[in-house]
């Protein structure tokens, strides 16, 4: 949606409008009587006095779910927007686990280099802004949350789903009481890297968040802790640490208790907000945006990855489909891009693959269920640990987890029907299927002739010493290498 407005007439103005594309610029000219003509463009408005001069806006959109690209992307486009219609403030309503660092660092860059001051406002009640929900709000002209909220927990996780890595500082101390553990003589080079890395990790993103902190005025000590302790606090002990700004009821409110702050802005310096009267516009969030934003959630992209694999199982089970396999490859695809996103335990993806090729085995070679109860258990395990929930803040639903393994169950059973049934069911290829077939002759001479079984041609001897005629129907008593020994059939024959 593209908003147009107009400056209001006012008696020191004289205004003239130029539209460039989709965006309505407003060039201002003062004529103070002495030929001078003094140019302001629309994005400093907001730095005069009257403020009336035109209509005020505040952008707000929604942040929810895990960060990532989609989210950069959702953020990233709406701060242009806002910064092309002149808008006083945008808003970002926020309720996150977390997400990548890659894409909270694109979040905080795009953030910091905006023209419009970006408001970050953790709500509704019962919201918060974990992991890198609170670099995000650290990085923000102006921070606030709603009562019943919560920020912190900023530890970076391993994407292999490890724990938060070890605090240097109490490893120190701990060292200094003797509490240290015994360990052995020598280490393997491969954990003294690990350790390294997982400290590189954790100093850096402290670093990273001091800064935000430094830049915004913000408490830094508790930047630290939440970085290194994994520290959280309510809003209104947020506010009593200089941490945020503002306690807000709502929207509304927030709006109302913003006007008259200065904030800093990167190219302009300080900007003073006006939000009082402003009109607020809630952005609703693009198909593209949604879509993207549904398939990264946990549950979703379980769910894709699973189906996928049985859609594959079924294209190599039955070549030729195409369907089950092109929906397959889709949607493990689709899984794939949402679990780049968020961070999985390799362990529980490694069982989860296991337990689906243990139930394409047993879908491909029957062993009477061995494979395929394995598969299922193994694949409910790999399910259970994907993510971790205390770490992440987020992870799988029992439902979720319990519907696909029934699916997967239910399947096993009708495999393994099929098969059962299969072994009742008489053989109807090779010699046994032969026997006692149907056939009908094509020609008789000299004791043997041709006949026609299954759509197959055979050479024929008569069981007993007669003769038959072309068109006799006839039946397969027994096979003598490659010929087939035939007797008249009779009409009781089935």
């Amino acid at each position: 949606m593209i908003l147009s407005f107009t400056v209001a007439d006012h008696p020191a103005y004289a205004e003239s409008k130029k539209k460039t594309g989709n965006v309505i610029k407003v060039e201002q000219k003062v004529d103070d009587g002495s030929g001078k003509i003094d140019g302001a463009s629309s994005e400093k408005l907001s730095d005069y006095d009257d403020g009336e001069a035109r209509e005020r806006l505040v952008y707000v959109i929604k942040v929810t779910g895990i960060i990532g690209p989609v989210v950069h992307d959702h953020i990233k486009r709406n701060v242009e927007q806002a910064g092309a219609a002149n808008a006083e403030a945008l808003i970002l309503e926020m309720h996150t686990p977390g997400g990548l660092l890659t894409s909270t660092r694109d979040i905080t860059q795009t953030i910091l280099g905006s023209k419009v001051p970006v408001v970050t406002y953790v709500s509704p009640p019962g919201s918060h802004a974990a992991s890198a929900g609170t670099y995000i709000l650290y990085s923000s002209h102006v921070a606030a949350m709603a009562p019943g909220t919560n920020i912190g927990a900023a530890t970076p996780i391993s994407i292999s789903g490890e724990g938060p890595v070890d605090n240097p500082q109490e490893q120190e101390d701990g060292d200094k009481k003797g509490l240290k553990k015994k360990t052995a003589p020598t280490q393997k080079p491969q954990e003294s890297s690990n350790d390294a890395l997982a400290h590189k990790a954790m100093n850096d993103a402290t670093a990273y968040i001091r800064g935000l902190a430094e830049l915004r005025g913000r408490n830094v000590e508790w930047a630290e802790k939440a970085v290194r302790q994994a520290a959280t606090l309510t809003a209104s002990e947020a506010i009593e640490e200089n941490v945020i700004e503002i306690v807000a009821e709502n929207v509304e409110d927030l709006v109302e208790q913003m006007d008259g702050r200065v904030v800093k802005m990167q190219d302009t310096g300080d900007r003073t907000l006006r939000t009082k009267n402003a009109k607020i516009i809630e952005k609703e969030t693009n198909w593209r945006t949604q879509i993207l934003m549904i398939i990264t959630d946990p549950n979703v992209a379980f769910l894709l990855m699973t189906l996928g694999g049985y859609g594959l199982i079924y294209e190599f089970a039955n070549p030729g489909t195409f369907v089950p396999g092109v929906i397959g490859v889709i949607c493990i695809v689709l899984g794939l891009f949402a679990m780049n996103v968020m961070p999985v335990n390799y362990a529980g993806v490694a069982l989860l693959l296991l337990g689906m090729g243990f139930m394409a085995g047993e879908a491909l070679v029957p062993s009477f269920g061995v494979l395929g109860i394995g598969g299922a258990i193994s694949f409910a395990l790999g399910a259970t640990i994907l993510y971790e929930p205390e770490l992440t803040g987020y992870g799988l639903s029992w439902w979720t987890i319990a519907t696909a393994t029934g699916a997967s169950f239910l399947l096993l059973t009708v495999v393994l029907a099929f098969a059962m049934k299969g072994q009742r069911n008489p053989v109807t290829t090779g010699e046994e299927g032969l026997l006692n077939s149907k056939g009908e002759v094509l020609k008789w001479a000299n004791g043997r002739g041709d006949v026609r079984v299954m759509g197959e041609i055979w050479q024929a001897v008569p069981a007993e010493s007669r003769s038959f005629r072309k068109g006799d129907m006839v039946k397969i008593v027994k096979i003598d290498g490659l010929k087939l020994i035939i007797a008249p059939q009779e009409d009781n024959d089935e």
